[in-house]
């Protein structure tokens, strides 16, 4: 499975935005300014960013819809995309600027930032849709975890999230039951 750049660090950038929303026991990670500057600085949008409260609240909106994506399966991924590009009155064209090469943009650069995001997701979620590896999109299998990931592995055999340690924390758990039932 491969996604191209783009869709890829995109995909990237989806999950950081939908695991800021609070789950159980995680808290949000999207309440200041000063978060919105960190997620951005991890993942860079051209364009118009004011950094201000109407942005970040924009944004913030986004999250429950992009959530969304990850508790339906490709079919039903379908019309929550096309709604996204609807939304953001999405019109695609190619582009090239600072170190990428190549790309689609599909809303202009002074579109807000959260239009940006949300129609940037919708062509990334376009992709996966198309390639037909809708169930890479995935939530952690950790029994107290429920954070969104995408799995890149060649065998699309990933289990766990990258939030925290998850995977770790759910093979120790499963190593101890083992040892107190007297198999491993």
């Amino acid at each position: 499975m491969v996604f191209i750049h783009d869709t890829k660090r995109t995909l990237m950038m989806v999950v950081d935005l939908v695991n800021t929303l609070p789950d159980g026991d995680r808290e949000d990670d999207l309440v200041t300014i000063d978060d919105l500057k960190a997620l951005l600085s991890r993942h860079p949008y051209s364009g118009v960013v004011r950094l201000d409260d109407a942005e970040l609240a924009a944004v913030r909106h986004v999250r429950a819809r992009l959530d969304a994506l990850w508790d339906v399966d490709r079919a039903g991924a379908v019309p929550l995309v096309n709604a996204m590009l609807e939304d953001g009155g999405a019109l695609p064209r190619l582009v090239i600027h600072d170190e990428y090469d190549w790309h689609i943009h599909a809303t202009s650069d002074d579109s807000p930032l959260d239009v940006r995001m949300l129609v940037e997701s919708a062509m990334a979620f376009v992709d996966v849709i198309r390639a037909d590896e809708y169930d890479r999109i995935r939530r952690c299998d950790a029994d107290d975890c429920d954070a969104a990931y995408v799995d890149y592995s060649k065998n699309g055999s990933k289990r766990y999230c990258d939030t925290g340690n998850c995977g770790n924390r759910m093979n120790v758990i499963a190593y101890r039951r083992r040892r107190a039932s007297g198999i491993g």
